[in-house]
């Protein structure tokens, strides 16, 4: 029963993973912006909602100031930064670094360093039976969200029009933009909705990792490891990397303690080494 319990927990995990992952292989898979901040845009999400939800006592209302909070901030960043430096990688890099870190000592000094946790709704409280075991309903809640996010996201790349202009876009900008298509909003919207998707992932992880000053980085890290794995650009590799990524974090202390981020990222580079698009990149 235990061992069902830990894998339940991985899937949860991996849940959350694939919502901070999704956004960040829209940025950085399909629009090519290594966007190091990915992960600040995450903690400061968390935080927002975190705050909005303990003024309104709404759990809703925090996730959409957070999503609509951090989608703005990803405007703002896309348009009057990250515009001065397209095609430059090592400026990209760089710069976004410099936004994360800057952005994590202003969550530092309005939040302070002690680690939150965003309230959850009292019918997502406590425990559900499942068989002989209980199992927190928030975590289940987690597992829709992110099972939720990849079927939309999989309608809007693959089923409409939104989506067609994204792939085109990227593959040929000259030819999108010749037929009438402004480029460059596209793009905007693309970072944008990335953007959202990490302030959403920091209210979900919010509620049970909690929130603290280091955690941009953690999951920045994992993220970066789920696009490497699944392939840039790859929504189903984001999912598959997602959960090969969240079962190695939960299992991998069990396993080896000693060696827990070596059977995360040993596994990476044994495959980069066999595959270096990943499991589902394409050149």
């Amino acid at each position: 029963m235990g061992t069902l319990i830990q894998i339940a927990n991985a899937l949860s995990l991996a849940a959350l993973l694939f919502v901070v992952a999704s956004g960040f292989t829209l940025i950085f898979g399909l629009l090519r912006v290594v966007n190091l901040a990915h992960g600040a845009l995450y903690l400061l999400g968390g935080y927002i909602g975190l705050t909005v939800a303990k003024l309104t006592g709404s759990f809703l209302l925090g996730i959409l100031a957070a999503t609509t909070s951090v989608a703005l901030i990803g405007y703002l960043l896309d348009r009057f930064l990250l515009d001065r430096v397209k095609d430059q990688d090592l400026k990209q890099v760089l710069l976004t670094l410099g936004v994360a870190l800057m952005l994590n000592d202003l969550a530092l000094v309005i939040w302070g360093g002690d680690a939150l946790t965003v309230p959850v709704p009292e019918f997502l409280r406590g425990a559900m039976e499942v068989g002989e075991a209980f199992y927190p309903k928030y975590r289940v809640f987690v597992m829709a969200a992110g099972l939720s996010t990849f079927v939309l996201l999989w309608l809007v790349y693959n089923r409409t029009r939104l989506g067609a202009l994204i792939r085109a876009g990227v593959d040929d900008k000259e030819m999108v933009q010749a037929i009438g298509v402004n480029i460059r909003r596209l793009f905007v919207i693309t970072f944008m909705l990335g953007s959202a998707l990490a302030g959403l992932g920091g209210v979900l992880g919010g509620a049970f990792l909690t929130l603290y000053p280091t955690a941009d980085s953690e999951i920045l890290v994992f993220s970066l490891a789920i696009v490497i794995i699944g392939g840039r650009g790859s929504l189903g590799g984001a999912a598959i990397g997602s959960l090969l990524v969240g079962g190695l974090a939960t299992f991998g202390p069990l396993w080896l303690p000693e060696l827990a981020y070596f059977v995360i990222f040993g596994p990476m580079a044994l495959l980069l080494a066999f595959r270096p698009l990943g499991l589902f990149g394409k050149a």
